[in-house]
């Protein structure tokens, strides 16, 4: 599981996350809810472990962090590719 970027349809923004701990759908209802709150998303399929984000590419790295983070989940795992922008871990 990564965190990758990368344009989707007419300027949109896709960013891919691997967060660890999400274990139910209270997990999973606790992220939607966090990252529905910040700026340009328009799109949050949240799975367990998992989340794709649809963004306008105002949201950032670190709100994104921090959204999760007051959902108490971590990134666990982020992997840079050629023309992707890739989240710090959380311990870093």
């Amino acid at each position: 599981m990564h965190d990758t970027n990368h344009s989707g349809p007419t300027g949109t923004v896709v960013t891919e996350l691997t967060v660890g701990g999400m274990q139910c759908e209270h997990c999973k209802r606790a992220v939607f809810t966090s990252l529905s709150g910040l700026p340009g998303i328009t799109e949050a399929d949240v799975q367990l472990g998992h989340v794709r984000i649809v963004h306008d590419g105002r949201v950032t790295d670190a709100m994104l962090r921090d959204a999760i983070a007051v959902a108490g989940y971590t990134i666990t795992d982020s992997a840079s590719h050629p023309g992707r922008r890739a989240l710090p871990l959380a311990n870093e």
